[in-house]
């Protein structure tokens, strides 16, 4: 009997969806636009209730419901929660309430640290309601209940990232301080809990010094997204160049030129969706 996985499949055309609480998640985008350029991609920034982290678990998870019927409504054939915050809190309900495929980005980030830790000490930087889920925590005893994981929340780091200047003597203070107790915990391997931290990577690499291992959970969850399609046959065709699509729940602008450094590509237009967990499924379209 020939399984799903080994038949021949026609190209399915539908976008994939990608949602974060902010731009982080481009990175995630930015490594399915190298790895998978003839896909589409639509991408919603919920920049307008940015961040998640200090929010609670039931505003995340019904932020998080909102993102992902917004896609829906797109016709998207699979979603990513590319937020590591909507991942741990809602990434179960989700998948349990869609019947769209949904991929989070912890799986994959969690798979990969225990590949690579040698000491089995863990350590993982992330917002606060991603340590205080567990999520990480979780996932890598399953995979491995041996291994060890130290986490330190993060609070500061993403807003400072957001802003745009990641060299600045403030983002390396927030580095120096929230790498100090994994430098005590002698970790090998260190997980990027969150999309916008791999934009401090020579930062992290310098503090934590050459013998540790840093994980991004952008370029793991974009292998997760291949093995996907493929597995489901849900691919498009490959001889052709895939598109993009931007939305945000905040000003859309300000959207477009901070996250044209995180996704390193340009971005030319921005549509709007006003966002939030009660709001009707309808954008409009600004931008050049």
């Amino acid at each position: 009997m020939i399984g799903r996985a080994d038949a021949e499949h026609e190209p399915d055309p539908r976008p994939i969806g990608v949602f974060d609480s902010g731009v982080g998640g481009l990175t995630v985008l930015h490594e399915c636009l190298v790895n998978l350029p003839h896909e589409d991609f639509i991408y919603l920034g919920d920049t307008g209730n940015f961040p998640y982290g200090p929010k609670g678990l039931a505003e995340v998870r019904a932020l998080a419901f909102a993102n992902a019927a917004f896609l829906v409504s797109h016709h998207v054939k699979l979603i990513v929660v590319a937020c590591n915050s909507a991942t741990a809190a809602a990434l179960p309900q989700l998948q349990a309430s869609f019947e769209t495929p949904i991929l989070g980005v912890v799986i994959p980030g969690a798979r990969a640290a225990v590949q690579e830790t040698r000491n089995r000490r863990v350590g993982l930087l992330a917002s606060e309601a991603t340590v205080s889920s567990a999520s990480y925590q979780q996932a890598i005893s399953t995979l491995d209940a041996g291994i060890e994981v130290r986490a330190v929340a993060c609070p500061r780091l993403a807003p400072l990232i957001q802003e745009g200047d990641v060299f600045s003597e403030e983002v390396e203070r927030a580095v120096r301080e929230y790498t100090a107790p994994l430098k005590s915990f002698g970790c090998d391997t260190v997980i990027l809990g969150c999309t916008h931290y791999p934009l401090v990577t020579p930062m992290l690499r310098r503090l934590l010094g050459p013998g540790v291992a840093l994980i991004n959970s952008a370029e793991e969850t974009s292998l997760e997204i291949t093995e996907t399609l493929k597995r489901k046959g849900i691919a498009n065709r490959r001889d052709r160049e895939g598109g993009y699509t931007f939305f945000s729940t905040g000003e859309p602008e300000s959207f477009r030129q901070v996250g044209a450094r995180f996704l390193q590509l340009p971005i030319r237009e921005v549509g709007h969706w006003v966002g939030g967990a009660s709001s009707p499924i309808s954008a409009t379209r600004v931008g050049a």
